[in-house]
């Protein structure tokens, strides 16, 4: 359903010059799939976000949505999709109605089709007998309820989403993507989602890692975890210094790899005899040792390691 080649894209960043934002982006995504795009800020999702929602125009690479090219089928692709952006696209000076009547307007829609919709979508939201207050009034959750209504109302194919749950509360971001993975199992719609928030991938059926405009990774969330093993040693110490004389002591055993972020030392390979060297001889610099299943956030951990070694 989304099909990306060889896609580069280069920002002009005043007196330093040309600045690659998309590196040589190879990307297909099957029709009914929910993928997420995930990664650290600044690592290249929004830009794609921006060029597969017509905002941006790439000129090296190709891009097309369900064997329509983006550039040449441009109004077609529109009718195709629906795009909850990261910042707000409603007015919040008019009500819900009115500002589902303008995207109503936009598609050409006629006034009972329209109705027939919202009879359908109000449904799951909550807000069937909101429509006349002003969108200024709602919660961030409500708000980012009404933006998918209005993002679905002309029944797309596919749905771009980025970083729809900034702003909402854990509570929130669940009920918000339950909300959007049932619509997306009923409808069949192919769902692409970007986010900077690993757990939120984990939700996902295919997962892609983006750093410095690169693709890492791709793949389920349990095919990408699984390249790190079933288990994995993460150790919390008081001080840097603590940190960094472990990380030493444990990397002299030739099959064990350690990284340290945020104050914690993520191991891997350690055997029991390694665990039981590090208890009884170096207790006293480390608050707390734990053995845990591998996260989306430690396989990009891993890799970006890699890539910088």
């Amino acid at each position: 359903m989304i099909s990306i080649k060889k896609l580069n894209y280069f920002y002009n960043v005043k007196k330093l010059g040309k600045r690659q934002a998309l590196a040589d982006l190879d990307l297909n995504i099957e029709p009914n799939t929910f993928f997420t795009l995930t990664g650290p800020n600044g690592s290249g999702k929004s830009t794609l976000f921006s060029i597969l929602s017509g905002l941006s125009l790439a000129k090296e690479g190709q891009v097309a949505i369900n064997g329509l090219d983006i550039v040449k089928h441009q109004a077609a692709i529109r009718r195709l999709m629906g795009v909850v952006f990261q910042s707000p696209a409603l007015d919040k000076h008019l009500t819900l109605a009115e500002n589902f009547q303008i995207h109503g307007d936009l598609y050409g829609m006629e006034p009972s089709l329209l109705k027939q919709r919202l009879e359908e979508d109000l449904t799951w939201t909550g807000l069937g007998d909101r429509l006349s207050e002003m969108v200024g009034t709602l919660s961030g959750g409500m708000a980012r309820r009404v933006e998918l209504v209005k993002a679905l109302l002309h029944r797309p194919k596919v749905l771009l989403m980025d970083e729809p749950t900034n702003g909402l509360d854990p509570g929130g971001r669940r009920d918000f993507l339950d909300m959007v993975d049932n619509l997306r199992k009923e409808r069949e719609m192919t769902i692409l989602m970007t986010s900077h928030i690993f757990a939120e991938a984990e939700r996902a059926d295919k997962v892609g890692i983006l750093h410095k405009g690169s693709l890492l990774a791709v793949g389920s969330p349990q095919e990408l975890k699984n390249r790190l093993g079933h288990e994995m040693v993460v150790i919390q110490t008081s001080n840097k210094e603590h940190a960094q004389f472990l990380q030493e002591q444990l990397t002299k055993k030739e099959s064990v790899k350690v990284w340290i972020r945020d104050g914690e030392l993520r191991v891997e390979g350690a055997d029991k005899n390694t665990l039981d060297e590090l208890l009884s001889h170096h207790r006293d610099r480390f608050n707390e040792l734990a053995i845990k299943r591998p996260t989306l956030e430690d396989l990009f951990i891993h890799i970006t390691q890699d890539k910088e070694e």
